[in-house]
């Protein structure tokens, strides 16, 4: 059979022969790390196994609970290793059976404490007379007492009100109708831990012995119980007031359990009451993490407890707890968790923009009281997803807002971006420009070059007008003052004899209608039909009209001119 052996010990202990001071109780001898030698030996008078100690021979003499004892045999004093060995295997016991040890009149939590392992304890026909207070606080693990044939005329139900007792055995004590067992009496009429099956019995102030069921006790019973709400609903930052009234006979004890509360509180006694213990409890600038909270309030007195519990709802603006970069799962994933009461409704937007949810992005979450948690779901997502994700939650109290970065893919086909284009870093706050602002001064730069583009039109028009009104002359298209004919005969010009090459006489000496003939002067007389202005070959009505010419002679010229 294996034997049961603590965790701790082994832990502690990793020689093979400290592990068997582990595994079996009696007398070993071990040996420590420094030399130290060490007994391990069982209480005087009992008999121990690895789980259990049986003491069961006779003893009036010794008013001590059995312990478990290690002597070192090398120094004479105890090391804090032999304490922790002790400590070790007293955590493996889960039975202690003590019968006839006259002499045990007290029991306390000094002893009890080491044996936190403890499940069965019996402590039969012995002198035990009192139990203090707490001595079981720390054996949650017990389930069967057997106290029968001790000493005890009371006994208080607060030392058990923490253990889960399967059987509490008490026959055979002597005692005392009153009603510090009134208890006792209830218990055994509901059939709580197999009283309803034993012989109890209480001896009554006359001596006479009765069986406990039969015991009638005037102004003994367990207290009532009332507060002032029973549910208190404030705003955070607030301060609230409850009461706590707990009466009855005894006059019982009445408390406020708070343990855990995170909103400042304070007690005060009422005493407005003479039969009623009433207690006011405080909540001073409430806090939202306190909302859900139990407030309990008990009453106790020798004969029971009462207690009755107000629900704390706190209402608190929302507040986002976590919002974390995509992360990929199942799918991808923007986790979030966020707290509020009333619960706030919750908005998605990407790039500024509600996000309008489908297949492919959801919402799932879930609630736990004024917190939900959850992630924005992205199943298979591309490029169009990249971008700015803002969570939005809302309630009657409050907005709060978050925005996380998101890149899901590259883009496959991105714009090139200009060679042109400059990145300023600089940093400096500078004024931002609106658009509107750049609209206006486009507008203005345009009507400018329009304006300036109509002006050149009127003046080149005005221009091309005076030019040519005024531009010419004669109608023999001179720009000059003179022209000079030549002597060439072959020219189609009328005045084919222009002089070419030949230096003519100053044109400071020549009319405005004149030509120069050599170094003659002749005057110029326009034939009003040989030029026609405006006139256009090319039309249909054009006809000629053939002007006779008389023979011209020229004085220094043999040839008339024709």
């Amino acid at each position: 059979m294996e034997l049961p052996v603590s965790p701790s010990c082994l832990r502690r202990y990793g020689s093979w022969w400290k592990r068997l001071a582990c595994c079996f109780l009696g007398v070993f001898l071990l040996l420590d790390s420094m030399g130290h030698s060490y007994v391990v030996a069982c209480p005087a008078a009992c008999a121990c196994t690895p789980t259990e100690i049986v003491c069961n021979k006779p003893d009036d003499s010794n008013p001590l609970f059995p312990l478990l004892e290690v002597q070192d045999t090398g120094s004479g004093s105890t090391s804090n290793n032999s304490q922790q060995l002790i400590t070790d295997m007293s955590r493996n016991i889960t039975s202690i059976h003590i019968e006839n040890w006259r002499g045990l009149h007290t029991l306390n939590a000094v002893v009890m404490e080491l044996y936190t392992g403890l499940q069965t304890l019996k402590i039969v026909n012995s002198g035990l007379r009192i139990i203090l207070p707490r001595a079981f606080a720390k054996n949650l693990d017990l389930r069967y007492i057997n106290l029968s044939g001790n000493r005890f005329t009371a006994l208080s139900w607060q030392l058990f009100q923490n253990l889960r007792l399967a059987e509490l055995t008490l026959e055979n004590n002597p005692f005392n109708c009153s009603c510090e067992i009134r208890w006792i009496q209830l218990w055994q009429a509901r059939g709580e831990a197999g009283l309803e099956n034993q012989q109890l019995n209480c001896t009554t102030p006359e001596s006479k012995t009765i069986q406990l069921a039969a015991m009638n006790i005037s102004q003994c019973g367990v207290p009532a119980i009332t507060v002032s709400h029973s549910n208190l609903t404030v705003r955070e930052g607030e301060n609230a007031t409850l009461t706590c009234n707990g009466s009855g006979s005894p006059l019982p004890d009445v408390d406020w359990i708070v343990t855990g509360l995170q909103s400042i509180n304070t007690h005060q006694a009422n005493l407005n009451w003479r039969n009623v213990h009433s207690l006011n409890l405080t909540l001073v600038n409430v806090s939202g993490e306190d909302n859900g909270f139990v407030l309990t309030c008990i009453a106790e007195n020798v004969v029971g407890m009462t207690n009755t519990s107000v629900l704390l709802t706190v209402y608190h603006a929302p507040r986002i707890v976590k919002l974390e970069d995509p992360e990929q799962r199942h799918e991808h994933c923007i986790l979030f968790r966020i707290k509020g009461y009333p619960v706030p409704t919750l908005t998605w937007l990407h790039n500024g923009k509600k996000l309008v949810e489908t297949d492919i992005v959801h919402t799932d979450k879930e609630y736990f009281g004024d917190i939900s948690e959850g992630c924005l779901l992205f199943n298979k997502p591309t490029h169009f997803n990249n971008g700015n994700y803002t969570l939005i939650i809302e309630n009657s109290l409050g907005v709060a807002r978050e925005t996380v970065y998101a890149h899901f893919l590259k883009a496959p086909f991105p714009d090139p971006e200009p060679p042109y284009v400059t990145v300023d870093y600089d940093t400096s706050p500078t004024t931002p420009v609106s658009v509107t602002d750049k609209h206006e001064e486009d507008t203005f730069g345009v009507s400018i070059a329009v304006g300036l583009a109509a002006f050149a039109c009127v003046l080149l028009v005005v221009l091309f007008i005076v030019i040519n009104k005024y531009g010419r002359r004669s109608k023999f298209g001179m720009n000059g003052p003179v022209a000079v004919i030549s002597g060439e005969e072959d020219s189609a010009s009328p005045l084919h004899h222009i002089n070419h090459g030949i230096t003519a006489p100053s044109s400071m000496d020549v009319g405005p209608d004149t030509v120069v003939i050599g170094m003659t002067r002749i005057p110029v007389i326009e034939n009003p039909q040989y030029f026609r202005h405006g006139h256009s070959y090319s039309k249909g009505d054009t006809c000629f009209r053939e002007i006779k010419l008389n023979t011209i002679t020229l004085p220094g010229h043999y040839r008339p001119l024709y």
